[in-house]
């Protein structure tokens, strides 16, 4: 199969790219999210058909987050769109007249990761996304495990503290409440809060305060040596590193892909992360060690991976 297109549905923009056998992105196309789900449709669909315009399209792929079934057709569950049940499969091939394929945006980011990223030459990847939440992918044996029905790979949810921190979800304990971009502003704020002179960078970034302390403060003062900042960035590693552990118990793959905006910090995270996997692994001192790697896609692993994903029907 030639030329397919890839979209990738954000907070704010809708991404449609035409994408190559090589994963080269040649042509890109986006359009802001609107409010409503049924214009979210539309908008896919014109993103879509301006990508697609002078190029000879053979197929679609839409990265949604949320719970897709098993035959890779319908929404049984967006958590930011109010996608129930919804049959966007069917909705968009009526608007743009070409195949299309739906698949969960972090599994299509694995995806893109394992055959254009940093997974190649690997046959068994573990991917997870450190962003706002807590998100991933299994690849094993060379292809995308999604099981039964479809709805696999939801690490954010596995429970990593009885009892523990609420979710959004509604269960408590969750993994993403330990390792992601939230987590990192609260373990940034409550050591600003406790040890301020040890904040003086960090807090600068923001309003002064505690409770103004964002995500891309927390980055740029480590950057900068900030000691609260910094020893926040391994309080997620090393919830971060110890689920990655779990998985290896599980899964046992070569290598496990990190990547999300967390991970955006390079070394700065995943050194920690690869210390408290190995503190983790049961029977880390007997067995072969799965390396834990930065993706390198970045922000268009999701779109390129999903655009693959409909390549191969």
């Amino acid at each position: 199969m030639g030329l397919t297109i890839g979209v990738d549905i954000g907070g704010t923009k809708i991404a449609a790219g035409v994408v190559d056998d090589a994963g080269a992105i040649l042509d890109t196309h986006t359009v802001p999210t609107p409010p409503t789900a049924e214009a979210i449709v539309d908008a896919i669909s014109s993103a879509v058909t301006a990508a697609g315009k002078g190029h000879s399209i053979e197929a679609v792929g839409i990265g949604a987050a949320g719970y897709v079934d098993e035959k890779r057709a319908t929404v049984l569950f967006a958590p930011n769109i109010d996608w129930r049940y919804e049959p966007l499969k069917d909705k968009v091939e009526q608007r743009v007249g070409l195949p299309v394929v739906v698949e969960n945006d972090a599994n299509a980011a694995a995806w893109g990761e394992y055959r254009f990223g940093a997974g190649q030459g690997h046959e068994d990847v573990i991917c997870i996304t450190l962003g706002t939440g807590l998100g991933g992918g299994i690849i094993i044996g060379n292809k995308l495990r999604r099981g039964r029905f479809g709805v696999a790979a939801e690490f954010g949810h596995i429970r990593m503290v009885p009892d523990g921190l609420l979710c959004g979800c509604g269960s408590q304990g969750c993994w993403e409440q330990y390792a992601s971009g939230r987590a990192l502003v609260r373990y940034a704020r409550q050591r600003a809060r406790a040890t301020p002179e040890n904040a003086a960078i960090l807090l600068s970034l923001g309003d002064g305060t505690p409770e103004g302390v964002e995500g891309k403060h927390v980055s740029a003062a480590a950057r900068q040596g900030d000691p609260v900042a910094i020893d926040s960035f391994r309080e997620l590693a090393r919830w971060a590193g110890a689920g990655l552990a779990d998985l290896a118990s599980l899964f046992d793959p070569s290598a496990f892909i990190v990547g999300g905006g967390v991970s955006d910090e390079g070394e700065l995270v995943l050194d920690p992360i690869r210390k408290s996997f190995r503190r983790w692994l049961i029977g880390a001192q007997w067995r072969p060690h799965a390396q834990v790697l930065a993706a390198k896609l970045g922000n268009k692993a999701g779109l390129v991976g999903a655009a693959d994903l409909a390549r191969q029907g």
